[in-house]
């Protein structure tokens, strides 16, 4: 039986993970709109919309009140980091800055968003699902919108490692680990797996037909 996750998941963890995961996917969505040379009100759009796709496709599938409708805090997050970012030198976001917001915030999510789901009474495989959609949600939107390839259409492993953080989470909860230990274990794991994919190439191997 797995503990009821919100109420034990200590509200310094929580909404912690929760703005840190929110900040980073505002950062890349910011980023994308920057090398699309947009303006500060695409990249508050982009921020935004990257920030909040995942987990308000989750709350919508859970059927619990979509979080940013009911927090002021979310959408300031998501507008505060673009209009950091607009202010900023451009020499600061050049290279794979993009790649590393997106690690970060697809660990921070895939857990949170895990979490939410199994405090909403989502059985275990559900609430893995969950977590996976709203690591992964945002940043599908945010290419989508940008005109370029959507990652989950390339190789390269990145739901994969949603899918480690989310799983290990609830994994480790199922065997009786403290919830703060479980959510910083699973992040850290599925930043790990994200991050040696970036910085090695890591892929999954592609179907190929019969010859």
């Amino acid at each position: 039986m797995l503990p009821p996750v919100l109420d034990a998941l200590p509200l310094t963890i929580g909404p912690w993970l929760d703005l840190a995961g929110l900040s980073v996917f505002s950062a890349s969505g910011a980023l994308a709109a920057i090398r699309r040379g947009q303006t500060i009100v695409t990249l508050c759009f982009f921020a935004l919309i990257t920030g909040v796709g995942g987990g308000t496709v989750r709350d919508l599938m859970i059927g619990a009140p979509v979080f940013w409708v009911h927090d002021s805090r979310a959408p300031a997050v998501c507008l505060g980091v673009a209009l950091l970012i607009w202010m900023t030198p451009e020499r600061w976001w050049r290279g794979a800055a993009l790649d590393w917001f997106d690690a970060i915030g697809l660990a921070a999510y895939a857990v949170f968003g895990a979490a939410k789901a199994l405090g909403q009474g989502v059985p275990p495989v559900p609430a893995i699902l969950m977590g996976v959609i709203t690591a992964c949600v945002g940043g599908i939107i945010r290419d989508v919108l940008a005109g370029v390839p959507s990652i989950i259409m390339r190789p390269e492993i990145y739901v994969t490692a949603a899918a480690l953080a989310a799983a290990l989470f609830v994994g480790l909860l199922a065997i009786g680990l403290r919830v703060e230990v479980a959510a910083a274990v699973a992040a850290v794991a599925g930043f790990a797996l994200r991050a040696a994919a970036i910085r090695w190439k890591l892929a999954l191997p592609a179907y190929r037909s019969a010859r």
